[in-house]
Formats: C-alpha cells, sequence, structure tokens
C-alpha cells in the first residue's frame, strides 16, 4: 500500500522569457490541463527539493542543484491553501481535506525538451500566458499564471 500523501505541495509555472507556458494534461483526468504540482516525499524535504523533483519527475527538465536551470527555478513566496478535490482525497489521510501549496516559477529557454512521465502526464502544450491560465482546470493554477508578468526575471 502506498503511504497517505503529505498535504504540502509544489506549483511550478514552467515558462519561456517570451512568456510561453508549459501546460501538461493530467493521465488519470482528460481535460485537466495544469503546471507541475506535486507533494512532498517527506515533512521535511526542503520545497526547492519538491519543486525540482517535481518537474524532473513530470517534464524530464532538470533544475536541481548543479544544473544550468537551477538559478531559474525561483520561489515566488506566495501560498495558496485550498480544498482538496473530492476525486482525490483517497490519496491522503483519513480527515485531511486541505492542501498547502507553494508558488514557484522555472523560466527555460526556447524548445527545452519535455519528456512526460505517461502514468502521470498524457499530453503538453505551450502557451502564451493568458491563454494558459483559461486552458487550466484549477483555479489556484490559473491565478499563478495570470501572475507571471510580476514575477518574470
Amino acid at each position: 500500500m502506498r503511504p497517505f500523501k503529505i498535504p504540502e505541495s509544489v506549483l511550478v509555472v514552467i515558462h519561456t522569457p517570451a512568456l510561453e507556458v508549459l501546460l501538461i494534461e493530467r493521465a488519470d483526468a482528460p481535460g485537466f490541463w495544469q503546471s507541475v504540482t506535486g507533494s512532498k516525499d517527506t515533512p521535511a524535504e526542503d520545497l526547492r527539493q519538491t519543486a525540482a523533483r517535481e518537474v524532473w519527475e513530470e517534464t524530464g527538465i532538470e533544475c536541481g542543484p548543479g544544473t544550468p536551470l537551477q538559478a531559474q527555478l525561483s520561489d515566488w513566496g506566495l501560498v495558496n491553501v485550498y480544498d482538496i478535490y473530492p476525486q482525490w482525497l483517497h490519496r491522503y489521510a483519513p480527515g485531511t481535506v486541505r492542501n498547502t501549496e507553494h508558488l514557484f516559477g522555472l523560466c527555460v529557454p526556447p524548445g527545452t525538451t519535455v519528456t512526460l512521465d505517461a502514468r502521470e502526464h498524457r499530453a503538453f502544450r505551450w502557451l502564451p500566458w493568458r491563454e494558459a491560465a483559461d486552458a487550466c482546470f484549477s483555479p489556484s493554477n490559473a491565478e499563478a499564471i495570470l501572475l507571471l508578468p510580476e514575477f518574470r526575471r
């Protein structure tokens, strides 16, 4: 049996300097487009480590320590607290109904290769930031993308 998910996660808005945003479609919910998201592996895991790990696992883009993109991963210092969608409550300990999500951005060069984990995502696309926000199923993800111009390096 898999351990319960930790209700503390990251959302990473991956974008180019021209503010083209990467969206990935969930394999378990066709039509649900989102940015990279994922929970901590352990309560003590550093949030930057969580963000870099999730980006690698979900897109194949390396941005952890010692990589060329390490400096492009930025903690926006913003947090969302939201109700966990009912279809995913079973992944958390009984009684857990809310998640705390920390926002990050990752600026990548145009043409960056994306390699999806087919167990998690079935497709990806790059969209201008406003269109990407409109395409997200999650309101908090859409709001994060709309903040992108403010956090542009």
